[in-house]
């Protein structure tokens, strides 16, 4: 059973989030926020699967309120609702930890698959947008603080070539892609990848991605 909190500020939308979701064998609602601070203060009390954050709600807003709960070191995963998918909110989403966002005019069933998607730790946005937004918006926010000098440490345990499939996951490209291009089995790729994520910490591939450009591994086209 997946286990989902909605934050929006709206009384409507989280009536009809709730209805949707729990009219699923596989989903409950656990609670509910109607801001940033309340999300932030509910999620660590209830520990979701996942929570369904709206971006713009007064006070504390969704992604700070993403900030503080991928801060806190849980399993939650976030999933943004953006009104556009090449919007700075979606860039600021997952550069504060979400696993992914959907437009608020997605079909049910996409909500319903994107939220299963990410409590299974997959990532709701696929490599090559993760990509577009990055080069979109990377300028926008400032970046992470750089120590000069030295190689990120989160490079520092990759092999070469694990170091190379990050970078070409920073290009956006697909596991079929990588074992295409690299003449790698793909089953090899999804063995680099998952061991990627593990020594550098990602939560999942957008969060790898993000690396990439943070590390400079990928720069903006």
């Amino acid at each position: 059973m997946t286990t989902v909190l909605i934050a929006d500020d709206q009384p409507l939308q989280r009536f009809g989030f709730r209805m949707l979701l729990e009219s699923q064998d596989d989903m409950t609602v656990v609670g509910e926020a109607a801001n940033g601070a309340e999300a932030a203060r509910t999620a660590a009390e209830l520990h979701p699967d996942v929570v369904l954050m709206d971006v713009r709600m007064p006070g504390l807003d969704g992604i700070e309120a993403t900030r503080r709960i991928v801060a806190s070191g849980g399993r939650t995963r976030i999933l943004i609702l953006t009104t556009f998918d090449l919007d700075e909110y979606a860039y600021a989403g997952l550069r504060a930890g979400a696993s992914g966002f959907l437009v608020k005019d997605a079909q049910p069933e996409e909500l319903l698959s994107g939220i299963r998607a990410v409590a299974t730790g997959d990532a709701v946005v696929a490599p090559s947008l993760t990509r577009r937004l990055l080069d979109a918006y990377v300028h926008h926010l400032p970046a992470p603080t750089e120590t000069t000098g030295s190689p990120d440490p989160r490079l520092a345990t990759l092999t070469d070539r694990e170091s190379e499939i990050l970078r070409v996951l920073g290009l956006g490209w697909t596991n079929t892609e990588i074992a295409e291009r690299l003449h790698l089995a793909e089953s090899t790729v999804k063995t680099h990848v998952g061991r990627i994520l593990a020594k550098t910490g990602s939560r999942d591939r957008v969060q790898a991605v993000i690396l990439a450009y943070d590390t400079k591994l990928v720069k903006p086209s």
